[in-house]
Protein backbone atom coordinates (compact mmCIF):
# COMPACT_ATOMS: atom_id res chain seq x y z
CA UNK A 1 0.00 0.00 0.00
CA UNK A 2 1.07 3.50 -0.63
CA UNK A 3 2.47 4.65 3.03
CA UNK A 4 1.55 8.44 2.23
CA UNK A 5 2.24 9.48 5.60
CA UNK A 6 5.85 8.83 5.73
CA UNK A 7 6.18 12.18 3.69
CA UNK A 8 5.34 13.74 7.06
CA UNK A 9 8.18 11.92 9.46
CA UNK A 10 10.07 13.76 11.65
CA UNK A 11 14.03 14.38 10.59
CA UNK A 12 15.64 11.78 11.80
CA UNK A 13 12.59 9.03 12.62
CA UNK A 14 13.21 5.69 10.59
CA UNK A 15 10.29 4.08 7.97
CA UNK A 16 11.39 0.59 10.04
CA UNK A 17 12.74 -0.43 12.89
CA UNK A 18 14.53 -3.64 13.95
CA UNK A 19 13.05 -5.81 16.38
CA UNK A 20 15.82 -8.37 16.27
CA UNK A 21 18.24 -5.40 17.95
CA UNK A 22 17.68 -6.95 21.22
CA UNK A 23 16.43 -10.98 21.76
CA UNK A 24 14.30 -9.83 24.43
CA UNK A 25 13.38 -7.76 27.22
CA UNK A 26 16.06 -8.87 29.43
CA UNK A 27 18.60 -8.30 27.10
CA UNK A 28 17.23 -4.54 26.74
CA UNK A 29 16.89 -4.27 30.50
CA UNK A 30 19.83 -5.88 31.52
CA UNK A 31 21.70 -3.41 28.97
CA UNK A 32 20.60 -0.61 30.12
CA UNK A 33 20.99 -1.20 33.53
CA UNK A 34 24.97 -1.88 32.52
CA UNK A 35 24.98 1.57 31.11
CA UNK A 36 23.38 3.77 33.00
CA UNK A 37 24.22 1.64 36.59
CA UNK A 38 25.27 4.67 38.39
CA UNK A 39 22.12 7.06 37.84
CA UNK A 40 18.92 7.17 39.28
CA UNK A 41 16.43 5.06 38.16
CA UNK A 42 13.60 5.21 40.45
CA UNK A 43 12.00 7.32 42.81
CA UNK A 44 9.06 6.90 45.11
CA UNK A 45 8.36 8.42 48.48
CA UNK A 46 11.32 10.11 48.80
CA UNK A 47 13.95 6.85 48.33
CA UNK A 48 15.20 6.57 45.15
CA UNK A 49 17.34 3.52 43.66
CA UNK A 50 20.18 3.53 41.25
CA UNK A 51 20.19 1.05 37.78
CA UNK A 52 22.66 -0.91 39.94
CA UNK A 53 20.49 -1.26 42.39
CA UNK A 54 17.60 -2.07 40.77
CA UNK A 55 19.66 -4.42 38.57
CA UNK A 56 20.79 -6.18 41.96
CA UNK A 57 17.30 -6.15 43.37
CA UNK A 58 15.60 -7.49 40.25
CA UNK A 59 18.25 -10.15 40.26
CA UNK A 60 17.75 -10.93 44.13
CA UNK A 61 14.21 -11.59 43.27
CA UNK A 62 14.29 -13.62 40.26
CA UNK A 63 16.75 -15.86 41.94
CA UNK A 64 14.19 -16.23 44.82
CA UNK A 65 11.26 -17.10 42.64
CA UNK A 66 13.36 -19.79 40.76
CA UNK A 67 15.12 -21.54 43.97
CA UNK A 68 12.17 -20.57 46.42
CA UNK A 69 8.88 -20.48 45.14
CA UNK A 70 9.88 -23.17 42.51
CA UNK A 71 8.52 -21.38 39.75
CA UNK A 72 9.71 -22.23 36.00
CA UNK A 73 10.01 -20.57 32.59
CA UNK A 74 6.42 -19.76 31.56
CA UNK A 75 4.69 -20.17 34.75
CA UNK A 76 2.65 -17.31 35.32
CA UNK A 77 2.68 -13.88 38.36
CA UNK A 78 0.21 -11.46 38.54
CA UNK A 79 2.05 -8.10 40.21
CA UNK A 80 -0.95 -6.35 42.24
CA UNK A 81 0.62 -2.90 42.81
CA UNK A 82 0.11 0.76 42.39
CA UNK A 83 3.37 2.66 41.41
CA UNK A 84 5.62 1.53 44.35
CA UNK A 85 9.37 0.84 43.92
CA UNK A 86 8.46 -2.72 44.82
CA UNK A 87 6.37 -3.01 40.80
CA UNK A 88 9.76 -2.26 38.55
CA UNK A 89 11.69 -4.29 41.03
CA UNK A 90 8.89 -7.07 40.54
CA UNK A 91 8.19 -7.26 36.73
CA UNK A 92 12.37 -6.90 35.79
CA UNK A 93 12.51 -9.90 38.40
CA UNK A 94 10.25 -11.57 36.84
CA UNK A 95 10.97 -11.48 33.42
CA UNK A 96 14.46 -12.37 34.09
CA UNK A 97 13.53 -15.87 35.52
CA UNK A 98 11.07 -16.44 32.67
CA UNK A 99 7.86 -15.74 33.96
CA UNK A 100 4.68 -14.19 32.10
CA UNK A 101 3.73 -11.06 33.75
CA UNK A 102 0.16 -9.98 34.62
CA UNK A 103 -0.65 -7.01 35.45
CA UNK A 104 -3.32 -6.90 37.67
CA UNK A 105 -5.55 -3.58 38.98
CA UNK A 106 -5.30 -3.73 42.94
CA UNK A 107 -8.74 -2.17 43.37
CA UNK A 108 -10.34 -5.15 41.25
CA UNK A 109 -12.93 -6.91 43.39
CA UNK A 110 -13.17 -10.33 44.77
CA UNK A 111 -15.22 -11.33 41.08
CA UNK A 112 -12.63 -9.87 38.35
CA UNK A 113 -9.77 -10.82 40.26
CA UNK A 114 -11.03 -14.07 40.93
CA UNK A 115 -11.92 -14.28 36.98
CA UNK A 116 -8.18 -12.59 36.03
CA UNK A 117 -6.05 -15.25 38.39
CA UNK A 118 -8.44 -18.48 37.07
CA UNK A 119 -7.57 -17.37 32.92
CA UNK A 120 -4.39 -17.00 33.18
CA UNK A 121 -3.58 -19.70 35.72
CA UNK A 122 -1.70 -17.30 37.93
CA UNK A 123 0.56 -19.33 40.66
CA UNK A 124 2.29 -16.34 42.36
CA UNK A 125 0.93 -13.00 43.78
CA UNK A 126 2.61 -10.02 44.57
CA UNK A 127 0.60 -7.64 46.01
CA UNK A 128 0.67 -4.68 48.47
CA UNK A 129 -0.43 -5.39 51.70
CA UNK A 130 -3.19 -2.83 51.45
CA UNK A 131 -5.16 -5.07 49.24
CA UNK A 132 -4.70 -8.48 50.36
CA UNK A 133 -7.75 -8.86 51.86
CA UNK A 134 -9.21 -9.08 48.57
CA UNK A 135 -7.33 -11.77 47.34
CA UNK A 136 -7.83 -13.66 50.45
CA UNK A 137 -11.37 -13.98 49.61
CA UNK A 138 -11.02 -15.70 46.12
CA UNK A 139 -7.56 -17.48 46.82
CA UNK A 140 -9.10 -20.86 47.86
CA UNK A 141 -10.90 -20.93 44.48
CA UNK A 142 -7.90 -20.58 42.26
CA UNK A 143 -4.60 -22.04 41.71
CA UNK A 144 -1.87 -19.74 43.68
CA UNK A 145 0.60 -21.50 45.22
CA UNK A 146 2.82 -18.58 46.49
CA UNK A 147 1.91 -14.65 47.85
CA UNK A 148 4.06 -12.22 48.41
CA UNK A 149 3.16 -9.33 50.39
CA UNK A 150 4.21 -5.98 49.45
CA UNK A 151 3.94 -3.16 52.04
CA UNK A 152 4.97 0.40 51.10
CA UNK A 153 8.50 0.34 53.12
CA UNK A 154 9.72 -3.17 52.70
CA UNK A 155 12.73 -3.45 50.67
CA UNK A 156 13.72 -0.02 51.35
CA UNK A 157 14.69 -0.93 54.93
CA UNK A 158 13.46 2.38 56.19
CA UNK A 159 14.74 3.84 59.70
CA UNK A 160 12.20 2.41 62.06
CA UNK A 161 11.11 6.11 63.21
CA UNK A 162 10.59 7.24 59.92
CA UNK A 163 7.62 8.88 58.34
CA UNK A 164 6.83 6.40 55.97
CA UNK A 165 7.00 3.78 58.67
CA UNK A 166 4.28 5.66 60.89
CA UNK A 167 2.11 6.22 57.76
CA UNK A 168 2.91 2.35 56.36
CA UNK A 169 1.97 1.06 60.46
CA UNK A 170 -1.48 3.42 60.45
CA UNK A 171 -2.60 1.82 56.98
CA UNK A 172 -1.99 -1.92 58.59
CA UNK A 173 -4.04 -0.62 61.19
CA UNK A 174 -6.47 0.22 58.83
CA UNK A 175 -6.85 -2.50 56.37
CA UNK A 176 -9.11 -5.61 56.94
CA UNK A 177 -7.77 -8.61 58.28
CA UNK A 178 -6.71 -10.94 56.12
CA UNK A 179 -5.53 -14.75 55.71
CA UNK A 180 -2.81 -15.92 53.36
CA UNK A 181 -0.99 -19.10 54.88
CA UNK A 182 2.52 -19.20 53.53
CA UNK A 183 2.50 -15.60 52.41
CA UNK A 184 5.74 -14.36 52.35
CA UNK A 185 7.00 -10.68 53.08
CA UNK A 186 8.69 -8.87 50.03
CA UNK A 187 11.68 -8.06 51.89
CA UNK A 188 12.35 -11.15 53.26
CA UNK A 189 11.93 -12.75 49.31
CA UNK A 190 14.83 -10.09 48.16
CA UNK A 191 16.89 -10.74 51.91
CA UNK A 192 16.77 -14.44 51.14
CA UNK A 193 17.65 -13.89 47.17
CA UNK A 194 20.83 -12.60 47.69
CA UNK A 195 21.89 -15.54 49.04
CA UNK A 196 20.98 -17.63 46.14
CA UNK A 197 21.83 -18.12 42.76
CA UNK A 198 20.52 -16.63 39.86
CA UNK A 199 20.51 -19.20 36.80
CA UNK A 200 19.72 -17.09 33.84
CA UNK A 201 16.94 -18.25 31.80
CA UNK A 202 16.87 -17.93 27.81
CA UNK A 203 14.09 -16.52 26.56
CA UNK A 204 13.33 -15.31 23.00
CA UNK A 205 10.91 -13.16 20.77
CA UNK A 206 8.58 -15.80 20.70
CA UNK A 207 7.88 -16.36 24.60
CA UNK A 208 5.08 -14.54 26.13
CA UNK A 209 6.29 -11.73 28.26
CA UNK A 210 2.58 -10.33 29.49
CA UNK A 211 -1.01 -11.87 29.40
CA UNK A 212 -2.67 -7.81 29.26
CA UNK A 213 -5.99 -8.07 30.13
CA UNK A 214 -8.90 -6.03 28.33
CA UNK A 215 -12.45 -5.73 28.24
CA UNK A 216 -14.26 -8.74 27.07
CA UNK A 217 -16.59 -8.64 24.41
CA UNK A 218 -18.90 -11.64 25.84
CA UNK A 219 -18.73 -9.88 29.76
CA UNK A 220 -15.40 -11.16 30.92
CA UNK A 221 -11.91 -9.87 30.30
CA UNK A 222 -9.41 -11.20 28.13
CA UNK A 223 -5.73 -11.27 28.18
CA UNK A 224 -3.49 -10.24 25.14
CA UNK A 225 -0.89 -12.51 24.30
CA UNK A 226 2.16 -10.06 24.22
CA UNK A 227 5.18 -11.47 23.65
CA UNK A 228 9.12 -10.00 23.84
CA UNK A 229 8.96 -9.69 20.06
CA UNK A 230 6.07 -7.46 20.72
CA UNK A 231 7.33 -5.62 23.64
CA UNK A 232 10.76 -4.93 21.83
CA UNK A 233 9.22 -3.67 18.84
CA UNK A 234 7.03 -1.38 19.92
CA UNK A 235 9.87 -0.08 22.69
CA UNK A 236 11.97 0.97 19.89
CA UNK A 237 9.10 2.10 17.26
CA UNK A 238 8.15 3.90 20.58
CA UNK A 239 11.90 5.41 21.22
CA UNK A 240 11.79 5.81 16.94
CA UNK A 241 9.79 8.89 18.09
CA UNK A 242 10.70 10.21 21.40
CA UNK A 243 14.11 9.88 21.13
CA UNK A 244 14.14 13.03 18.88
CA UNK A 245 13.66 14.73 22.10
CA UNK A 246 15.24 12.40 24.40
CA UNK A 247 18.42 12.55 26.42
CA UNK A 248 20.20 9.16 27.73
CA UNK A 249 21.32 9.42 31.37
CA UNK A 250 19.51 13.04 31.38
CA UNK A 251 16.00 13.03 31.67
CA UNK A 252 13.42 13.21 34.47
CA UNK A 253 9.58 11.50 33.63
CA UNK A 254 6.57 11.48 35.44
CA UNK A 255 4.57 8.64 36.15
CA UNK A 256 1.04 8.73 36.88
CA UNK A 257 -0.45 6.10 35.38
CA UNK A 258 -0.27 2.90 36.82
CA UNK A 259 2.88 0.72 35.85
CA UNK A 260 -0.65 -2.09 35.08
CA UNK A 261 -1.91 0.05 32.50
CA UNK A 262 -0.20 -0.86 29.09
CA UNK A 263 0.39 2.81 28.16
CA UNK A 264 2.84 3.83 31.37
CA UNK A 265 4.11 -0.01 31.34
CA UNK A 266 5.92 0.62 27.40
CA UNK A 267 5.71 4.57 27.23
CA UNK A 268 7.16 5.16 30.63
CA UNK A 269 8.79 1.96 32.56
CA UNK A 270 10.39 0.21 28.99
CA UNK A 271 10.80 3.20 26.86
CA UNK A 272 12.72 5.52 29.67
CA UNK A 273 14.55 2.34 31.08
CA UNK A 274 15.67 1.85 27.45
CA UNK A 275 16.84 5.82 27.68
CA UNK A 276 18.68 5.74 31.83
CA UNK A 277 15.94 7.96 32.82
CA UNK A 278 15.34 8.81 36.30
CA UNK A 279 11.59 7.79 37.37
CA UNK A 280 9.53 9.53 39.55
CA UNK A 281 6.37 7.08 40.42
CA UNK A 282 3.64 8.87 41.99
CA UNK A 283 1.45 6.56 43.84
CA UNK A 284 -1.74 8.07 44.04
CA UNK A 285 -2.23 10.40 41.53
CA UNK A 286 -6.05 11.23 42.68
CA UNK A 287 -4.23 13.08 45.76
CA UNK A 288 -3.29 16.17 43.13
CA UNK A 289 -2.09 18.54 46.21
CA UNK A 290 0.16 15.95 46.69
CA UNK A 291 0.80 15.28 43.20
CA UNK A 292 1.57 19.22 42.17
CA UNK A 293 3.76 19.40 45.13
CA UNK A 294 6.11 15.96 43.45
CA UNK A 295 6.14 17.95 40.43
CA UNK A 296 7.51 20.80 42.25
CA UNK A 297 10.16 19.20 43.97
CA UNK A 298 11.59 17.41 40.54
CA UNK A 299 11.85 19.33 37.15
CA UNK A 300 10.97 17.21 34.51
CA UNK A 301 11.17 16.85 30.99
CA UNK A 302 8.53 14.19 30.31
CA UNK A 303 5.16 13.31 31.21
CA UNK A 304 2.37 11.27 30.15
CA UNK A 305 -1.56 10.60 31.30
CA UNK A 306 -5.01 10.74 29.62
CA UNK A 307 -7.15 13.76 28.88
CA UNK A 308 -8.75 14.05 32.29
CA UNK A 309 -5.47 13.39 34.34
CA UNK A 310 -4.01 16.82 32.63
CA UNK A 311 -7.60 18.70 32.98
CA UNK A 312 -7.25 18.10 36.34
CA UNK A 313 -3.84 19.15 37.08
CA UNK A 314 -4.74 22.37 35.08
CA UNK A 315 -7.69 22.91 37.91
CA UNK A 316 -5.38 22.19 41.25
CA UNK A 317 -4.34 25.33 42.59
CA UNK A 318 -0.59 25.82 42.76
CA UNK A 319 0.34 23.80 39.38
CA UNK A 320 0.28 27.51 37.46
CA UNK A 321 3.74 28.09 39.43
CA UNK A 322 4.95 24.41 38.72
CA UNK A 323 8.74 24.98 36.80
CA UNK A 324 8.02 23.83 33.35
CA UNK A 325 10.96 25.05 31.60
CA UNK A 326 12.97 21.57 31.41
CA UNK A 327 9.47 20.17 29.74
CA UNK A 328 9.95 18.83 26.67
CA UNK A 329 7.67 16.12 25.53
CA UNK A 330 3.52 15.75 27.37
CA UNK A 331 2.15 12.89 25.54
CA UNK A 332 -1.70 11.91 26.18
CA UNK A 333 -3.33 8.95 25.17
CA UNK A 334 -5.86 6.18 26.40
CA UNK A 335 -8.55 8.39 25.51
CA UNK A 336 -9.28 11.53 23.24
CA UNK A 337 -7.17 14.80 24.15
CA UNK A 338 -10.39 17.33 24.42
CA UNK A 339 -8.92 20.66 22.09
CA UNK A 340 -9.59 22.99 25.20
CA UNK A 341 -7.54 20.97 27.43
CA UNK A 342 -4.80 21.05 24.88
CA UNK A 343 -5.10 24.77 24.20
CA UNK A 344 -4.90 25.18 28.30
CA UNK A 345 -1.90 23.07 28.62
CA UNK A 346 0.18 24.66 26.32
CA UNK A 347 -0.80 28.54 27.77
CA UNK A 348 0.05 26.99 31.09
CA UNK A 349 3.43 24.72 30.45
CA UNK A 350 4.46 26.05 27.17
CA UNK A 351 4.61 22.59 25.86
CA UNK A 352 2.24 21.03 23.42
CA UNK A 353 -0.07 17.96 24.53
CA UNK A 354 0.90 15.66 21.89
CA UNK A 355 -1.94 12.90 21.01
CA UNK A 356 -1.18 9.31 20.55
CA UNK A 357 -3.14 6.38 19.72
CA UNK A 358 -3.04 2.98 20.34
CA UNK A 359 -4.22 -0.57 21.77
CA UNK A 360 -3.70 -3.17 24.40
CA UNK A 361 -3.45 -5.68 21.38
CA UNK A 362 -1.11 -3.09 19.98
CA UNK A 363 1.03 -3.29 23.04
CA UNK A 364 -0.10 0.01 22.46
CA UNK A 365 1.49 2.51 20.12
CA UNK A 366 0.00 2.48 16.53
CA UNK A 367 0.04 6.39 16.02
CA UNK A 368 1.62 9.37 17.56
CA UNK A 369 1.79 13.00 15.85
CA UNK A 370 4.92 14.48 15.79
CA UNK A 371 6.40 16.68 18.92
CA UNK A 372 7.23 19.78 16.46
CA UNK A 373 3.08 20.05 15.31
CA UNK A 374 0.64 21.62 17.63
CA UNK A 375 -2.82 20.16 18.63
CA UNK A 376 -4.41 19.21 15.09
CA UNK A 377 -7.17 16.93 16.71
CA UNK A 378 -5.56 14.28 14.81
CA UNK A 379 -4.27 10.67 16.79
CA UNK A 380 -1.04 11.11 14.22
CA UNK A 381 0.82 9.04 11.81
CA UNK A 382 1.68 5.44 11.88
CA UNK A 383 4.51 4.99 13.60
CA UNK A 384 7.35 3.26 12.57
CA UNK A 385 7.17 -0.82 10.65
CA UNK A 386 3.22 0.06 11.36
CA UNK A 387 0.42 0.21 8.72
CA UNK A 388 -2.89 1.69 8.70
CA UNK A 389 -5.80 0.77 6.98
CA UNK A 390 -9.01 1.89 7.08
CA UNK A 391 -11.67 -0.42 5.85
CA UNK A 392 -15.51 -1.51 5.31
CA UNK A 393 -17.21 -4.05 7.50
CA UNK A 394 -16.49 -6.52 4.91
CA UNK A 395 -12.54 -5.62 5.20
CA UNK A 396 -12.04 -3.98 2.26
CA UNK A 397 -9.78 -0.93 2.09
CA UNK A 398 -11.25 2.32 1.70
CA UNK A 399 -9.79 5.15 -0.09
CA UNK A 400 -7.66 8.18 1.13
CA UNK A 401 -10.81 10.38 3.33
CA UNK A 402 -13.45 7.93 3.61
CA UNK A 403 -14.58 6.93 7.09
CA UNK A 404 -14.43 3.12 8.08
CA UNK A 405 -12.60 0.54 10.76
CA UNK A 406 -9.41 1.65 11.40
CA UNK A 407 -6.84 -1.40 11.27
CA UNK A 408 -3.46 -1.97 12.06
CA UNK A 409 -0.36 -4.40 11.15
CA UNK A 410 2.98 -4.57 12.32
CA UNK A 411 5.45 -6.49 14.94
CA UNK A 412 3.66 -4.75 18.34
CA UNK A 413 0.13 -6.78 17.22
CA UNK A 414 -0.98 -9.55 20.04
CA UNK A 415 -0.22 -12.78 18.98
CA UNK A 416 -4.26 -12.75 20.01
CA UNK A 417 -6.15 -13.66 22.93
CA UNK A 418 -5.44 -16.07 25.37
CA UNK A 419 -6.93 -19.58 25.19
CA UNK A 420 -9.98 -17.78 22.95
CA UNK A 421 -9.40 -18.76 19.74
CA UNK A 422 -12.81 -17.51 18.52
CA UNK A 423 -12.04 -13.90 19.92
CA UNK A 424 -9.09 -13.86 18.34
CA UNK A 425 -10.56 -14.28 14.68
CA UNK A 426 -13.23 -11.62 15.39
CA UNK A 427 -10.72 -9.36 15.30
CA UNK A 428 -8.13 -10.63 13.13
CA UNK A 429 -7.91 -10.56 9.28
CA UNK A 430 -4.63 -12.42 8.25
CA UNK A 431 -2.04 -10.18 10.04
CA UNK A 432 -4.15 -7.18 10.30
CA UNK A 433 -5.75 -6.31 13.60
CA UNK A 434 -9.47 -4.68 13.43
CA UNK A 435 -9.69 -2.31 16.19
CA UNK A 436 -13.13 -1.55 16.59
CA UNK A 437 -11.99 2.15 16.31
CA UNK A 438 -14.07 4.22 13.06
CA UNK A 439 -11.86 6.95 11.59
CA UNK A 440 -10.51 8.13 8.13
CA UNK A 441 -7.16 8.83 7.15
CA UNK A 442 -6.33 12.56 4.98
CA UNK A 443 -4.30 12.96 2.45
CA UNK A 444 -1.27 13.66 4.35
CA UNK A 445 -1.72 10.43 6.38
CA UNK A 446 -2.89 11.51 9.42
CA UNK A 447 -5.66 9.37 11.11
CA UNK A 448 -8.82 10.64 13.08
CA UNK A 449 -11.58 8.83 15.26
CA UNK A 450 -14.73 9.38 14.21
CA UNK A 451 -16.57 6.93 16.47
CA UNK A 452 -16.01 3.54 18.18
CA UNK A 453 -18.08 0.67 16.47
CA UNK A 454 -17.59 -1.30 18.94
CA UNK A 455 -19.89 -0.15 22.13
CA UNK A 456 -17.07 -0.30 24.46
CA UNK A 457 -17.14 2.67 27.06
CA UNK A 458 -14.13 4.75 27.99
CA UNK A 459 -13.46 5.91 31.39
CA UNK A 460 -10.23 8.04 31.82
CA UNK A 461 -8.81 6.08 29.36
CA UNK A 462 -10.11 2.29 30.94
CA UNK A 463 -11.74 -0.15 28.65
CA UNK A 464 -15.28 -0.81 30.18
CA UNK A 465 -17.58 -3.32 28.28
CA UNK A 466 -21.32 -3.06 28.73
CA UNK A 467 -21.97 -6.87 28.77
CA UNK A 468 -20.02 -7.02 31.68
CA UNK A 469 -21.56 -4.29 33.42
CA UNK A 470 -24.53 -5.72 32.27
CA UNK A 471 -24.49 -8.98 33.64
CA UNK A 472 -23.68 -7.63 37.08
CA UNK A 473 -26.61 -5.45 37.00
CA UNK A 474 -28.98 -8.52 35.68
CA UNK A 475 -28.06 -10.04 39.35
CA UNK A 476 -30.21 -7.52 41.14
CA UNK A 477 -33.17 -9.09 41.63
CA UNK A 478 -35.36 -6.11 40.94
CA UNK A 479 -33.40 -5.87 37.72
CA UNK A 480 -35.92 -7.46 34.22
CA UNK A 481 -33.67 -5.70 31.43
CA UNK A 482 -30.55 -3.94 31.50
CA UNK A 483 -28.46 -2.30 29.19
CA UNK A 484 -25.39 -0.11 29.54
CA UNK A 485 -23.91 2.71 27.14
CA UNK A 486 -21.17 5.44 27.32
CA UNK A 487 -22.73 8.68 28.57
CA UNK A 488 -20.22 11.72 28.12
CA UNK A 489 -18.93 13.31 31.01
CA UNK A 490 -16.48 16.20 31.16
CA UNK A 491 -14.23 15.13 33.98
CA UNK A 492 -13.60 11.28 32.67
CA UNK A 493 -14.54 11.82 29.12
CA UNK A 494 -17.30 8.84 29.51
CA UNK A 495 -18.65 7.25 32.51
CA UNK A 496 -21.22 4.39 32.59
CA UNK A 497 -25.44 4.80 32.69
CA UNK A 498 -27.64 1.60 33.04
CA UNK A 499 -31.21 2.09 31.21
CA UNK A 500 -33.42 -0.59 33.22
CA UNK A 501 -36.40 -1.97 32.82
CA UNK A 502 -37.12 -2.88 36.91
CA UNK A 503 -38.89 -6.04 38.00
CA UNK A 504 -39.53 -4.71 41.50
CA UNK A 505 -40.87 -0.93 41.13
CA UNK A 506 -39.38 -0.06 44.52
CA UNK A 507 -35.79 -0.40 43.19
CA UNK A 508 -34.01 3.03 43.22
CA UNK A 509 -30.90 3.96 41.93
CA UNK A 510 -28.85 3.94 44.88
CA UNK A 511 -29.64 0.52 45.06
CA UNK A 512 -28.56 -0.53 41.98
CA UNK A 513 -25.11 1.26 42.37
CA UNK A 514 -24.64 0.05 45.47
CA UNK A 515 -25.34 -3.83 44.02
CA UNK A 516 -22.60 -3.06 40.83
CA UNK A 517 -20.20 -1.33 43.00
CA UNK A 518 -19.81 -4.99 45.36
CA UNK A 519 -18.79 -6.66 42.16
CA UNK A 520 -17.32 -3.97 40.07
CA UNK A 521 -14.24 -1.84 40.16
CA UNK A 522 -14.88 2.10 40.64
CA UNK A 523 -14.32 2.86 37.47
CA UNK A 524 -16.89 0.30 36.30
CA UNK A 525 -19.61 1.48 38.41
CA UNK A 526 -22.48 2.77 36.78
CA UNK A 527 -22.95 6.49 37.65
CA UNK A 528 -26.26 7.29 35.97
CA UNK A 529 -29.15 5.10 35.70
CA UNK A 530 -32.58 5.78 33.55
CA UNK A 531 -35.79 3.86 34.45
CA UNK A 532 -37.81 2.96 31.34
CA UNK A 533 -41.37 0.82 30.83
CA UNK A 534 -39.20 -1.08 27.82
CA UNK A 535 -35.71 -1.26 26.07
CA UNK A 536 -36.01 -0.53 22.12
CA UNK A 537 -34.89 -3.87 20.34
CA UNK A 538 -34.16 -5.01 16.91
CA UNK A 539 -36.47 -7.64 15.34
CA UNK A 540 -34.67 -10.23 16.78
CA UNK A 541 -34.88 -8.58 19.95
CA UNK A 542 -31.39 -7.07 20.72
CA UNK A 543 -31.28 -4.37 22.62
CA UNK A 544 -30.51 -1.36 20.68
CA UNK A 545 -27.83 0.63 22.41
CA UNK A 546 -27.17 3.93 19.93
CA UNK A 547 -30.60 4.24 20.24
CA UNK A 548 -30.59 4.72 24.41
CA UNK A 549 -27.30 6.70 24.00
CA UNK A 550 -29.27 9.42 22.20
CA UNK A 551 -32.05 9.45 24.45
CA UNK A 552 -29.25 10.63 26.95
CA UNK A 553 -29.32 14.13 28.23
CA UNK A 554 -26.98 16.32 26.59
Amino acid sequence: MDKIWLKNYPAGVPEQINPDEYSSLVHLLEESCARYADLPAYTSMGRTLTYRRYEQLSRDFAAWLQQEAKLGKGERIALMMPNVLQYPIALFGALRAGLVVINTNPLYTARELEHQLNDSGVKAVVILENFAHTLSEVIARTRVEQVIISGAGDQLRWPKSSLVNLVVRHIRKQIRPWKLPGAVRFNAALDRGGFLTFMPVAVGHDDIAFLQYTGGTTGVAKGAMLTHRNMVANLLQSAAWIGIQARAGKDTIITALPLYHIFALTANWLVFTHYGAHNILIANARDFPAFVKELKAHPFTYISGVNTLFNALLHTPGFESVDFSALRITLGGGMAVQRSVAERWKRVTGNTLTQAWGLTETSPAACINPFTIEYNGSIGLPISSTEISIRDDAGQALDIGEVGEICVRGPQVMRGYWNRPEETAQVMIGDWLRTGDIGRMDQQGYVYIEDRKKDMILVSGFNVYPNEIESVAATHPGVLEVAAVAQPDRHSGEVVALFVVRQDPNLTEQQLIDHCRKELTNYKVPKHVYFRDELPKTNVGKIRRKALRDELPA
